[in-house]
């Protein structure tokens, strides 16, 4: 008899990426299980008599279209030597093996295709248009104030959050060949995409609320606008709340920002 020690590793697919799984097709591939390795203590033989069958829970969605394999890690890449898959479902795969190793499921998906020169160009045109139009409007709400009366503040931060918003996604996309295996930057421009046009969202309800009040003309408001409607406390209510929902979405769901898609 023979004892075997078995251990999960949660976090070690961001050392052992599946991208080190080489094939000849370039396709799109996604760690579908947490590492594993099982060894036989006391003892350098990792050859079994009889292959050895692994469960995996799938840790990400299955893709009908994708093809899974069986992997181990040798040295510095992962291989399917000596493994083969069993049956798999929506849920699980089983997987056998002849050895003992550090093993995972690995599945491949054919990339998207690329898109056209012609859609780049015309994406390319609509944001230099767009920013080109957000710095007009900024430049006249900023400058030019028809009422006293008038609150331009909220008019102001949509186009600045808007601007900064664009200016970002045109940054991103040329320099994207660039960033892209750059996680933690992928995450930090991701984010900052989120709250730039939520923020912009949170001054469109303010401006609503505002155009509200203009309209309605609310005595019990009107009073006490220096109070309740001072620019400050608009800048705090239109970039905190943002702020607020941008991080609860990051604790909740950090593998949504910088994933390799």
């Amino acid at each position: 008899s023979a004892a075997v020690a078995f251990m999960s590793y949660s976090t070690m697919e961001n050392l052992l990426k599946p991208d080190f799984f080489n094939t000849s097709n370039d396709t799109v591939k996604t760690m579908m299980s947490t590492v594993i390795s099982a060894t036989l203590p006391k003892t350098n033989n990792t050859k079994l008599t009889k292959p050895v069958n692994f469960t995996f829970r799938h840790i990400r969605e299955f893709d009908p279209n994708g093809s899974l394999s069986c992997v181990y890690w040798n040295i510095s890449e992962w291989i399917v030597d000596g493994c083969s898959l069993l049956k798999t479902n929506s849920s699980y795969t089983v997987c056998s093996c002849v050895h003992l190793s550090t093993f995972a499921l690995i599945m491949q998906t054919s990339r998207p295709p690329e898109s056209s020169q012609l859609l780049d160009l015309l994406n390319l045109v609509c944001v230099i248009v767009g920013l080109v139009f957000f710095s007009l409007a900024l430049l006249t709400f900023a400058l030019c104030q028809w009422s006293p009366g008038v609150n331009n503040v909220a008019r102001i931060n949509i186009c600045i959050s808007l601007l900064l918003a664009h200016l970002l996604f045109l940054l991103t996309q040329q320099f994207l060949s660039v960033i892209r295996h750059k996680q933690v930057l992928c995450a930090v421009i991701s984010g900052l995409l989120h709250f730039f046009f939520l923020s912009g969202f949170v001054w469109m309800f303010i401006e609503a609320v505002m155009l509200f009040i203009c309209v309605k003309n609310l005595s019990q408001i009107n009073s006490k606008k220096r109070e309740v409607l001072s620019s400050g406390f608009l800048c705090v209510i239109g970039y905190v709340v943002a702020l607020v929902v941008v991080c609860v979405s990051v604790g909740l769901v950090p593998e949504g920002y910088g994933s390799e898609r």
